[in-house]
C-alpha cells in the first residue's frame, strides 16, 4: 500500500456495524480502575489516553519503514518533544553535539538550562562535512535536517553510522520533512522528533509534538518523561491532529510543489540575492536531498538587499500572512532575523509555501517584489 493511501485510511477508526468511520475525543481524568491496575490499559489521563493512542498509532505507521515497527509518544508541543529526549538521554557530564544552525528555541533550552545542568556542549554547522570528529565521547548528537531557518542538509545515514560507532545516539527533528518526506529512523536515527504543529496537522491551530523510536527501551524513557513531567496533550488537541493528518498526503505534495515553483521564479529576479531550496538544483546538497527527501518540504529562503526592502516587500505582498510558524495550508513569511538568534542577513525571508494556486501566489510575488524599496 502506497503511503498517501495508508495515511489516509489509518484515521479511520474499526469498520463495526453502526459505530461512526471516525473516533471521537475521550475527555477524562480518572477511568475506572478496579483491582490490579497492570491489567488495566487506562488508569489515569496524564499517562496514557485512548484519543492519544489513536494518534500515536498513526504516526508509528507513518514512521515505521523496512524491517521495524516505530512506536510513538505525542506532547503537548514540538519543544517538548525535543525536551523528553534531552532529559531522558542526557545527565551532568554527558556530551552532546548540537547544530548552530538548527531551530532557536530547542537550541537556547540546550545553550541556557541543560549546559547549566552540567551537559557539555560541542556545536557543529549542520552542513559541517567534519562534524563527525566531534563524535568521540558524545552521548547525544542531534540533528536537523534540513535546518530552519537555513535549509542546511546533512547527511542522516552516514552521521548516525559515525555517531553509533563512537556510542552516542542520534536524534533528529524531522519537523519540516514529515515522516512522508523523510523518514529518519529507516537512515539509522534513534529519536525521530518533530513538531506537529506544522505541516502534520497543517491548520496552524494546534500545539503538538511526537517522538518516534524504533528502541521498546528508549520508548519506555520517553514514556516516562512525559507521564513524570506532565508535558501531556489534550484529548481535543490529540482528537483534531488526528483528524487533521489524513489531508497531509494532499497538502504536502501541494505545497511543497508550490514551493518548488516559488524558488525557481525568485532565481530569475536581480533583486533577490539568493535563494535556499533542497529542490533547486544549486542547493549544495541538492543530490543528498534527492537521495534522503521523498519530499524538498514547503519552507524556503530568500534574501532581499535590506531589512527595509523585505519589510516593504512583506507589507505589500497580499497572499502572504506575516507569522512565524510554518506548514500551514495558506502561503506565510517573515523577516527571520526580527527575532534575533539565527546567523541570517537582515534581508532574509523564510516563506512557507501553503496550497493556495500557484499562479496566484506567483502574480502577487511579482507585484510585491515590483513595488518594495
Amino acid at each position: 500500500m502506497r503511503p498517501s493511501t495508508r495515511i489516509i485510511r489509518s484515521t479511520l477508526a474499526p469498520a463495526l456495524p453502526g459505530t461512526p468511520i471516525h473516533s471521537g475525543p475521550v475527555f477524562a481524568a480518572a477511568f475506572h480502575a478496579p483491582g490490579d491496575p497492570s491489567s488495566i490499559p487506562y488508569t489515569y489521563a496524564r499517562d496514557h489516553n485512548p484519543t492519544w493512542t489513536g494518534l500515536e498509532d498513526v504516526i508509528a505507521q507513518m514512521e515505521s519503514g523496512p524491517g521495524y515497527q516505530a512506536q510513538v509518544r505525542v506532547f503537548a508541543s514540538g519543544i517538548a518533544a525535543c525536551s523528553a529526549v534531552f532529559g531522558s538521554v542526557l545527565r551532568p557530564g554527558d556530551i552532546c553535539v548540537y547544530p548552530t544552525n538548527s531551530y532557536f528555541t530547542a537550541r537556547h533550552l540546550m545553550q541556557e538550562y541543560f549546559t547549566q545542568m552540567g551537559v557539555e556542549l560541542r556545536m557543529a554547522a549542520t552542513s559541517d562535512p567534519f562534524q563527525a570528529d566531534l563524535y568521540h565521547g558524545a552521548k547525544l548528537v542531534w540533528l536537523e535536517t534540513p535546518s530552519n531557518p537555513n535549509l542546511d542538509l546533512c547527511d542522516i545515514a552516514a552521521l548516525s553510522v559515525a555517531a553509533h560507532h563512537a556510542g552516542a545516539l542520534v536524534a533528529v527533528d524531522n519537523t519540516t520533512c514529515t515522516p512522508l518526506g523523510q523518514l529518519p529512523l529507516a537512515l539509522g536515527a534513534d529519536f525521530s522528533v518533530s513538531s506537529d504543529t506544522k505541516s502534520m496537522t497543517g491548520h496552524s491551530d494546534l500545539l503538538v509534538g511526537h517522538v518516534a523510536v524504533r528502541d521498546p527501551n528508549l520508548l519506555a524513557r520517553i514514556h516516562f518523561w512525559r507521564a513524570h513531567t506532565g508535558a501531556a496533550l489534550g484529548p481535543m488537541e490529540a482528537w483534531l491532529a488526528h483528524r487533521s493528518i489524513a489531508t497531509l498526503p494532499l497538502r504536502l505534495e501541494r505545497s511543497c510543489a508550490n514551493a518548488q515553483a516559488i524558488a525557481e521564479f525568485l532565481t530569475t529576479r536581480q533583486d533577490v540575492e539568493d535563494v535556499w531550496y533542497p529542490g533547486l538544483p544549486t542547493h549544495p546538497q541538492h543530490q543528498l536531498a534527492k537521495r534522503q527527501m521523498s519530499f524538498f518540504g514547503p519552507v524556503l529562503g530568500f534574501t532581499l538587499k535590506s531589512k527595509e526592502a523585505a519589510e516593504s516587500f512583506m507589507a505589500k505582498a497580499s497572499l502572504i500572512t506575516d507569522a512565524t510558524s510554518f506548514g500551514s495550508v495558506s502561503t506565510s513569511a517573515e523577516r527571520r532575523a526580527r527575532w534575533g538568534g539565527d546567523a541570517v542577513p537582515d534581508g532574509f525571508i523564510r516563506l512557507s509555501a501553503g496550497c493556495e494556486a500557484i499562479e496566484d501566489l506567483l502574480e502577487d510575488l511579482t507585484q510585491a517584489l515590483d513595488s518594495s524599496l
